[in-house]
């Protein structure tokens, strides 16, 4: 078994499926866990990113929506984590850098940018757990 799993199954016992109640109970551990704010960025492009990042849209338009969007690119203070969406993913509350702006954001987008922390392996395994369960 797997350090992730483990965890998983520390933090949700046997029941590891992802539905509303265990995306609640894990975000409620992770409250408990981390030391918030912790430092962000984005996993991947964020859906409204895709088609700039894959090519053939303008440049300069994704860099004017960007101004007024999270960027996949950005670096955030996670500030909160609150109840999860429509699709069992906890929402982020986090605030960009560079100009304070204030998100949410689907938690499984983020990880902690200092990979050496527990808070890495903390939001990396909930990001695990709601793509693979």
């Amino acid at each position: 078994m797997e350090n992730w799993e483990k965890l998983i199954e520390t933090i949700l016992g046997k029941d590891c499926e992802r539905n509303r109640e265990n995306s609640i109970r894990f975000k409620e551990y992770l409250l408990k866990n981390l030391k918030l704010p912790v430092r962000v960025t984005g996993i991947e492009d964020f859906p409204w990113e895709e088609r700039y990042v894959i090519g053939g849209f303008s440049k300069k338009e994704y860099n004017e929506m960007k101004k007024d969007n999270p960027s996949y690119t950005d670096e955030f203070d996670l500030l909160d984590i609150q109840d999860p969406n429509e699709h069992d993913d906890c929402i982020g509350k986090i605030r960009r850098i560079s100009d304070g702006k204030v998100f949410v954001f689907g938690l499984s987008w983020l990880d902690a940018i200092d990979e050496d922390s527990s808070s890495f392996e903390l939001l990396d395994t909930y990001s695990t757990w709601h793509c693979n369960y």
